[in-house]
């Protein structure tokens, strides 16, 4: 499932993944086993395009045979856009760009019907704007980029996000449906019920307000609360691994700000 956020701020662009994918196993008797592994990078950068940035989430790979994560295509998407001669993208192209590569990748690993989606956050600066904006692409269903809160500041975030409502918004987001089934309420009650629920149980943040360095440690403390929630819950732990996050700025681009690192076993392996 994994969980995937992008901050637009005053001061710039946070994004943030954690690092696990989950494969799931069929097993007879209709058993499914979940498989996690916790290296896999979600928090993508495009060669070429300093200025923007992509969260992926959602569908964990492409393939049932050879699956392959979304990571593993970057390079052959670097190699089309390299090919074309592009130049810097402005946002929205780039992530139309992104969803007609990756439906089509979808197409050529004959995905299931009924899969779950694969979801990409493009985010970053056009030439000479002032602030940030954020698309979202939804494969297979959605390869066209849509905004998110245009001219608005604040988060975007998906995946496993019960948590992360939960925080936010004051309520899980399934409540106004239990509502609904619970007390037959009817289409404009509920309407009602989920206009009046955010102002008074929601956390009250100022997003216009917040420095880039406090839209980063928001953005990790969303995902490590989750993944420390999930310790002790029986589900599906779909969210762990190392956070990696970065920023974009106007003035310097797409910059890390932690990321996980190649490495061998700790401490010096010849003196054991």
């Amino acid at each position: 499932m994994s969980l995937g956020i992008v901050f637009k701020g005053p001061e710039g662009v946070v994004l943030a993944a954690d690092s696990r994918v989950t494969l799931t196993a069929n097993l007879p008797n209709n058993v499914f086993l979940p498989a996690y592994f916790d290296n896999a990078t979600k928090l993508l950068r495009i060669r070429g395009q300093d200025f923007a940035g992509v969260v992926t989430y959602g569908q964990g790979a492409l393939g049932q045979a050879e699956p392959r994560t979304a990571h593993s295509y970057i390079p052959e998407f670097e190699a089309e856009l390299g090919a074309d001669k592009v130049g810097r993208l402005g946002i929205k192209s780039l992530a139309d760009r992104l969803g007609r590569f990756f439906l089509a990748r979808w197409n050529q690993a004959n995905m299931p019907a009924g899969a779950d989606p694969l979801y990409f956050l493009v985010a970053g600066f056009d030439q000479d704007a002032t602030y940030g904006r954020v698309f979202l692409v939804a494969i297979p269903g959605a390869p066209e980029a849509v905004e998110q809160s245009p001219n608005l500041f604040g988060i975007v975030y998906g995946g496993q996000t019960e948590y992360v409502q939960r925080l936010l918004n004051g309520y899980d987001g399934r409540l106004p449906d239990i509502a609904t089934k619970a007390l037959n309420l009817t289409p404009a009650q509920k309407t009602t019920l989920e206009q009046a629920l955010p102002p008074e149980v929601g956390i009250r943040i100022p997003y216009q307000f917040l420095p880039l360095q406090d839209c980063i440690d928001l953005s990790i403390f969303l995902i490590r609360t989750t993944v420390s929630a999930q310790r002790w819950t029986v589900g599906i732990r779909g969210v762990g691994g190392f956070i990696d996050v970065a920023t974009i700025t106007r003035t310097e681009g797409f910059e890390p700000v932690q990321e996980k690192q190649i490495r061998g076993e700790p401490g010096d392996s010849a003196s054991r």
